[in-house]
């Protein structure tokens, strides 16, 4: 059997361009193996190769969407690969949704793709039905685990013509794909058993697994709004013209705090939004559509509110971690109650 011929697609610091500071070199290919490239060709020498490496920054694929899938789109139609491997991208949340669109564009064709990424990445949960993504670290210190498993995978897909079985027979995230089996009991039969080991407080394991979904309790009310301290937050990217912090237009790695005391309203002139997850005109010809402060001066005017706090906070809920979003929410609200705010007006797109 002959080796099958793999693309491997890396962003610009594990294809050794350089780190941040090119995040926006557009997609470039290579012959052969770069990087942890090298590491996983050694691994599948006897059954695989990767004969080209695809490089791309994490800030242009994600904010040049359609320039960046159309370079992959050309780049599979050159090299008429088997098998796409793209990263593996931890928890880096711009790295993992390029992988993801990488892994979109291959899909389409009829490519197998495997990927790997930490479970909170957001290319987990948006992209997992395109590739099959392998559990990692939540940083490349997991480097060492992350290529032999990687390995693994791709010789048993190999080895089984892309049969691996279950997600948890195989180790790869569920993809949302159901496949018909035959099973050693009827359903109802399984359903009562299921039950009965419930009711008895036995270990048990359901065949549909529900959502896990964050239960916050709310706080309770403002005990009178006309004299409270508000505060404005959103997710919705509104930032001063220039968006001068440099904050993502999806996966954010940051949040920006902007002063509001000199503005009475958003205008063309001293606001756009750096999301790119919507359409940006209406935003940017009155950032107020998102977020409100316009209104919330004239009710701080007419005693409707009490005060308004002295600065905005943004960023971009596009693609953006779990775990930085929290992050992001416990030190906003850390100042916040240093600065004695007590309600905030939250909005996204």
């Amino acid at each position: 059997m002959s080796k099958r011929r793999i693309l491997h697609y890396l962003n610009q610091f594990f294809g050794q361009i350089g780190g941040e500071d090119k995040a926006d070199i557009s997609p470039m290919i290579k012959e052969g193996q770069v990087g942890p490239g090298m590491a996983l060709n050694q691994g599948l020498k006897e059954v695989a190769e990767i004969v080209n490496t695809v490089i791309c920054g994490d800030s242009y694929f994600n904010e040049n969407l359609d320039e960046a899938k159309a370079a992959i789109q050309n780049y599979l139609d050159e090299v008429k690969p088997d098998l796409v491997i793209a990263g593996p991208a931890f928890n880096a949340g711009r790295y993992g949704m390029a992988c993801g669109h990488v892994a979109e564009v291959a899909a389409e064709k009829g490519i197998p793709v495997i990927t790997a990424m930490y479970e909170e990445n957001p290319g987990v949960e948006i992209f997992a039905k395109y590739a099959y993504i392998i559990p990692t670290a939540d940083s490349a210190a997991g480097m060492r685990k992350a290529v032999p498993a990687i390995i693994n995978f791709v010789k048993k897909f190999i080895e089984t013509d892309g049969e691996v079985g279950s997600p948890e027979a195989a180790g790869y995230f569920p993809r949302g794909i159901r496949k018909n089996f035959f099973a050693e009991k009827r359903g109802s039969l399984r359903a009562v058993e299921m039950l009965i080991r419930k009711l008895k407080t036995e270990e048990f394991k359901t065949e549909y697994p529900m959502p896990d979904f964050d239960r916050v309790a709310p706080n309770p009310p403002v005990a009178d709004i006309s004299k409270a301290k508000v505060a404005l937050v959103t997710s919705g990217g509104i930032v001063p013209k220039g968006n001068p912090d440099r904050i993502e237009s999806s996966s954010a790695s940051k949040y920006g705090k902007y002063k509001l005391t000199d503005l009475l309203e958003f205008t063309e002139d001293n606001s756009e939004t750096a999301h790119g997850g919507y359409d940006p005109v209406y935003a940017n010809q009155d950032a107020d559509r998102v977020v409100p402060l316009d209104v919330v001066k004239e009710m701080v005017g007419e005693g409707k509110i009490g005060t308004l706090h002295d600065y905005w906070y943004a960023t971009v809920g596009n693609g953006t971690s779990v775990a930085n979003a929290k992050k992001y929410a416990a030190d906003i609200t850390k100042d916040l109650v240093a600065d004695g705010v007590e309600a905030v007006i939250l909005t996204s797109t």
